[in-house]
């Protein structure tokens, strides 16, 4: 049963040096548009089902104009929605406004994920981010006004960047006192300004000095997942629907989606999606592929697959898998009141341990 959807907002007043998401420069006459045919896509797919979670990604959705982004809520005012609803919005911190966040909690909108990436002005060049290190204070304390359930994505292991550098990115986190925090080591993929600019990543045994000292300084947070750190109750209900490997809605330029059977991923052609010629790419899971990513997405997680789920969706007891009892007396794995987990303390090396459970032959014959 599908309870979540996520839209996506290709639009951005500019282009970060790192990012490899579906994206366009912000051109006024391209918007309206745009949301006309993600509106008649939404109509065409949605079959009314009452969602717990709508994510509004992109892109940059805070780029739109005030009057753009009314008509994107009255759009997305077609969904049913659960009493217990969550309902995010991702912004930036150069073009969210007061009259905008304003807007957003009038239309049902209760969390606000910013991206902020870092506090340091070397590094916002770096990442050609456009926004202040004061600016980050003024606007969050300007949302919490409207909207108390706020997440900042925070981006280490840049290069040139010092654990005395993540220390002080993290003591601002600390200091702004919001319930969760997604941290994200830099990677460079083609496609992007870096790649292009023949930028490396840092070494792997800085990235996990990184990593670990995160979790030690946010250690008043719970690390529910591999990269997100919240506050008890304030973990990411929409994100879970991902890493529950549940079905869920994706509409717009480039967005996935996964029901039934099927994961579909939308073009990334403006052109193209404005003709209605929208599927890029559809493919029908075998039973394999989708024991392998219940394992894949549920090990993101902190506390892992739960071992009655899975066997009652595949009649599959992993228990009984030896590779898995060897992890098991090995420490790599824990059985913790029915769950399958990964200790936190091997998060960093979980794609290791993943690569593990992708042959899974054995799994279909045991």
């Amino acid at each position: 049963m599908i309870t979540s959807a996520y839209i996506h907002i290709p639009f951005c007043k500019t282009i970060c040096s790192y990012c490899d998401f579906c994206k366009y420069y912000y051109r006024k006459e391209q918007i309206i548009p745009y949301l006309d045919s993600l509106q008649k896509e939404i109509k065409e797919r949605y079959q009314g089902e009452v969602l717990k979670t709508i994510y509004v990604g992109g892109g940059t959705p805070s780029s739109l104009s005030l009057e753009e982004l009314t008509h994107l809520l009255e759009i997305l005012s077609i969904f049913s929605k659960e009493d217990n609803y969550e309902y995010t919005v991702e912004c930036n911190i150069e073009n969210i406004t007061e009259e905008k966040v304003s807007l957003l909690a009038k239309f049902g909108v209760n969390r606000i994920s910013l991206g902020v990436q870092t506090f340091q002005e070397k590094y916002l060049h770096f990442l050609n981010r456009k926004h202040t290190k004061q600016e980050v204070f003024t606007k969050i304390q300007m949302i919490k006004k409207y909207i108390a359930n706020i997440n900042v994505d925070l981006i280490y292991a840049i290069p040139g960047e010092t654990i005395e550098d993540l220390e002080d990115d993290l003591n601002c986190l600390l200091q702004l006192d919001i319930p969760h925090i997604s941290t994200y080591s830099l990677m460079i993929e083609e496609h992007t300004l870096l790649y292009n600019q023949k930028v490396e990543n840092i070494s792997e045994e800085l990235d996990a000095k990184m990593y670990e000292y995160i979790g030690r300084k946010l250690k008043g947070y719970n690390h529910y997942e591999i990269s997100n750190f919240a506050r008890p109750g304030f973990e990411s209900k929409h994100n879970l629907t991902y890493w529950n490997n549940l079905e869920y809605y994706g509409f717009g330029l480039g967005a996935s989606g996964y029901i039934g059977d099927i994961r579909y991923t939308n073009t990334r052609s403006l052109e193209q999606y404005q003709k209605g010629k929208r599927e890029y790419q559809k493919e029908k899971l075998s039973l394999k592929e989708k024991m392998e990513n219940e394992f894949i997405l549920g090990f993101r997680k902190k506390e892992g697959v739960s071992l009655s789920s899975f066997e009652k969706k595949y009649h599959k007891n992993p228990l009984q898998w030896d590779f898995v009892q060897k992890l098991l007396q090995q420490g790599l794995l824990q059985n913790q009141k029915g769950n399958l987990m990964i200790p936190e303390r091997y998060f960093y090396i979980s794609n290791d341990i993943l690569l593990q459970f992708l042959d899974v032959a054995e799994m279909i014959e045991g």
